[in-house]
């Protein structure tokens, strides 16, 4: 079962982004070609964990992160012309690049954006090259330290910044980390709680993919002032995002998210989606809701699907991502009047919460 937003109520992205992506590859393709450089000139080894990480950095995603720095920045009285957020916004992919190392190793997936991740990378070389030790804890190994490198360039990158600035990349680092823990406990625990779910809803994304990314460009352009009203924009988009990827990570087209079907269903991600499935369910439906987070067959994940369908929680995700996005237009009224900037933030807006991967 796939499920698929009306064509009536998709958005399509902002010209704005494809432009803001394309200076991003360009500069982040720099950056990881001068590490490569440096690092395989001490030892050629080290340019396999390099690339790597070059391949997962250039090798696709829509630099929505990137983008809301640029905004940021234009709200806060940026240069439009200029450079001046844009080794923020690649600090800010290179860093959700350690971010997806390490969440693949958690999560045990095989796959990203329809390749094999960093960890199943290895596991494959250590076979092929008749290794010692357990192939998958070197694979896992191998990938945790890509995405330290990722960490540690991402901080280069950003470079030398003013205090307001640097608290901002600090809380975007640090709730990311406490984010993703609230996330491990709740696969650990195999269920969260609606309230549960919104918490790490918050911190693993909301605030690291859009409000932060927005406050970290004003910052930059010396208008930290602006992080409130920032915030009351972005905190709602940046839910709305990630109740979308909820509903993608249960029902999502494979062909177009990347994944299996199901995805989030096998791994037993304690989403809102599921919370409130929960919640709703009958006796005989939970039973279905707790084979979420085991190995399934298609045909179980269908009628896992069913139940979701059948308790009403999908229907009710749909309205609360419709409420998000109707607050998060609302908020622009308080931002600077800069029109390219809002009409970017809008735009945007509407296609983070109707995407279909």
């Amino acid at each position: 079962m796939s499920v698929t937003v009306p064509a009536g109520q998709r958005a399509e992205p902002p010209a704005e982004l494809t432009t803001i992506a394309a200076r991003v590859q360009i500069r982040l393709g720099e950056i990881l070609a001068a590490e490569r450089q440096e690092w395989a000139a001490l030892d050629p080894s080290l340019d396999e964990p390099l690339g790597d990480l070059a391949d997962m950095v250039l090798g696709g995603g829509k630099r929505i992160r990137p983008a809301y720095c640029h905004w940021g920045w234009l709200v806060g009285g940026g240069d439009p012309s200029g450079d001046g957020a844009l080794d923020g916004g690649c600090a800010l992919e290179i860093l959700h690049a350690f971010a997806l190392a390490h969440d693949d190793v958690m999560d045990g997936s095989d796959t990203r954006r329809g390749a094999p991740t960093v960890w199943r990378k290895f596991v494959q070389r250590h076979r092929e090259r008749e290794w010692r030790g357990e192939d998958r804890r070197f694979g896992e190994a191998a990938a945790v330290l890509v995405g330290d490198m990722a960490m540690v360039l991402a901080d280069r990158t950003l470079g030398w910044v003013s205090p307001e600035t640097r608290a901002v990349w600090d809380g975007l680092r640090t709730e990311l980390n406490m984010g993703q823990y609230l996330d491990v406990v709740g696969g650990a625990r195999g269920s969260a709680t609606a309230d549960e779910a919104r918490r790490i809803i918050e911190h693993k994304t909301a605030r690291y993919t859009v409000v932060r990314p927005l406050q970290l460009g004003a910052a930059l352009a010396g208008r930290p002032d602006l992080a409130e009203p920032l915030a009351r924009h972005g905190l709602p988009v940046g839910l709305a995002f990630q109740l979308r990827d909820d509903i993608l990570g249960a029902f999502g087209d494979p062909a177009a998210t990347g994944k299996p079907v199901g995805d989030d269903l096998r791994e037993g991600k304690p989403t809102l989606l599921m919370a409130m499935a929960r919640a709703a369910a009958a006796p005989s439906q939970l039973a279905l809701l707790d084979l979420v987070g085991s190995e399934m067959s298609d045909e179980t994940v269908a009628e896992v699907q069913q139940v979701i369908v059948d308790t009403g929680a999908l229907a009710s995700l749909e309205n609360e991502i419709s409420l998000l996005l109707e607050e998060a237009l609302g908020a622009l009224e308080a931002l600077p009047d800069v029109p390219a900037a809002k009409e970017a933030l809008a735009a945007t807006a509407r296609f983070v919460a109707t995407r279909q991967a």
